[in-house]
């Protein structure tokens, strides 16, 4: 028990001090009237006790918001259909897992999600609801195979850069993790090139405080479903390499990740199992996360009730009291 007054100190003194007094003189004073000034003396004493504040003290986990601004850049190409993921499961199973994980990693921080297949587009501005990253992927699918044009890993450089830059602009001090997740595969297709020269995510290292690029897939590869759009995925036939007329077959390609995760200053960690996300989340050094991202805080919870209660009888009594006094209808007729 503690006192933490409910009223200003100031306000007690030149106040509440002096009714009290006030009411223990006339109490002691006006011997023919004492009940009525014990019952005043006692709301007067009662309003001073809860003006003071007495206090149970409490501790409280509060979250804390940390200045983590978190950039998941995602691949969402027909290859991260391919089922080379802990056994055979699709790769993007192993990138939902992963997010989720990372989030859970980072309490408090600030989300931001890119994704690219034909295109790259940010798909959700910085924000502080985790929620709504754990909701987009959970949802998150390849692009339709119909519309597949072949992928190349820097399609996302010119959205991560404008991300991490108006970023940076905006808040100079926080710090920046980017995880990007992919199979590091490129294909041909209309607007790509499996022997183009990719452009280089080096430009960004000043801007990146930490994270990593995260690899999905295998050597032998696995493969992948048409996404149709309609048909359910474990429902779906697998899509076909047109050259040999047998089931596509898609590969890591570890060299490029490699070579991404060197340009932007992070790790490269390959993820074929649902393993912890700790060795790539606890190297971040983020000042303002604490432990698991909450802090404790001491919170005194005034006791209000037993002096609210005292002084709500007290003064029924006196208003009884005081309608005695008045003459009835009967009275003043008289």
């Amino acid at each position: 028990m503690s006192l933490h007054p409910v009223w200003p100190l100031w306000a007690v003194v030149l106040l509440l001090v002096p009714l009290l007094v006030f009411c223990v003189w006339q109490l002691v004073r006006q011997r023919s009237r004492r009940s009525a000034w014990a019952r005043r003396t006692g709301i007067a004493a009662a309003i001073a006790l809860i003006a003071i504040g007495p206090s149970v003290t409490e501790t409280a986990a509060t979250t804390v918001q940390s200045n983590a601004e978190i950039f998941f850049v995602v691949d969402r190409t027909g290859s991260m259909a391919a089922e080379d993921w802990n056994g055979a499961q699709p790769r993007l199973d192993g990138v939902r897992a992963d997010m989720n994980a990372i989030v859970d990693a980072f309490p408090g921080a600030r989300y931001s999600v890119i994704a690219w297949d034909s295109q790259a587009t940010q798909q959700l501005p910085l924000t502080t609801d985790a929620r709504a990253v754990k909701s987009w992927a959970e949802t998150v699918r390849t692009e339709l195979t119909s519309f597949s044009t072949g992928s190349q890993a820097d399609r996302p450089l010119a959205a991560l850069t404008e991300a991490l830059t108006g970023a940076a602009e905006r808040r100079p001090a926080n710090v920046r993790v980017v995880y990007f997740l992919s199979d590091g595969e490129n294909t041909n297709g209309e607007n790509s090139s499996v022997n183009a020269q990719l452009e280089s995510y080096a430009g960004l290292a000043p801007l990146v405080d930490g994270g990593a690029v995260l690899g999905y897939g295998t050597p032998e590869g696995g493969r992948m479903r048409v996404n149709d759009g309609v048909t359910a995925a474990a429902d779906a036939p697998y899509i076909q390499d047109p050259e040999t007329g047998t089931d596509a077959i898609s590969r890591i390609d570890e060299v490029t990740l490699r070579t991404i995760a060197e340009q932007l200053g992070v790790e490269y960690v390959h993820r074929i199992t649902p393993d912890t996300v700790e060795p790539f989340t606890s190297t971040v050094d983020v000042a303002d996360i604490a432990g698991d991202g909450r802090r404790e805080q001491v919170v005194h919870r005034p006791i209000v009730w037993p002096g609210a209660a005292i002084a709500l009888g007290l003064l029924a009594w006196e208003v009884f009291s005081l309608a005695r006094t008045f003459p009835t209808r009967r009275e003043v007729a008289r």
